[in-house]
């Protein structure tokens, strides 16, 4: 702004010079003069238009910035969005997953149950059968040798039927267990038994 001043301080100088005719010293001087204020000017300008370069290459450098930044966060949103999905897909898995998981749980459970019943079960049987069985087989080879009957277990449902070995003679025994009583049977077969011993 000061080099406008002296310009115009300059450009007046002259002009009064000019018009009033002054000496030639003066005139030189304010010559001088103007050219110091021309080449401030120009030095001036050279300057101002070297820092308005900088300016708009500073500009243009934050306006580019700016459009990467804007495009970094337009990428980042996008990534965000599918980050976003697949959170919320593999939350749905998750879910889906703790819901297999709970039934599997819970039929593992129902099964372990399960298990433990039949091992019971299973030892009580095993318990029965140890007392039970041997006291049939017992029995029945007791009442086998009393009777002298051999049995046919692979009869019809509803027979008895089986082999009398007696003293002096085998002979086939064939009773009908729906048409017959069970106390006609059994003294029928009690009766072949041989009771002088």
């Amino acid at each position: 702004m000061a080099a406008f001043r002296d310009m115009e301080e300059v450009s007046q100088g002259l002009l009064s010079l000019l018009g009033a005719n002054r000496a030639e010293a003066q005139q030189r001087r304010l010559l001088g003069r103007h050219e110091q204020v021309v080449e401030r000017l120009l030095e001036t300008q050279d300057s101002a238009e070297q820092r308005l370069r900088e300016i708009l290459a500073a500009e243009e450098e934050v306006a580019q910035s700016l459009l990467d930044a804007k495009e970094r966060a337009h990428q980042g949103g996008a990534e965000l969005q599918q980050l976003e999905a697949e959170l919320r897909k593999a939350g749905e898995e998750d879910t889906r997953l703790k819901a297999s998981l709970l039934q599997l749980t819970t039929e593992l459970e129902e099964l372990k149950e399960t298990e433990a019943s039949l091992e019971r079960q299973e030892r009580e049987v095993d318990e029965d059968t140890t007392v039970t069985i041997p006291s049939a087989v017992y029995v029945a080879q007791l009442y086998r040798q009393i009777s002298k009957i051999e049995w046919d277990y692979e009869c019809e449902p509803g027979m008895v039927k089986g082999i009398h070995h007696g003293p002096s003679v085998a002979q086939p025994v064939q009773l009908d267990s729906t048409q017959l009583s069970k106390k006609f049977i059994s003294d029928y077969l009690w009766n072949l038994v041989d009771t002088d011993w």
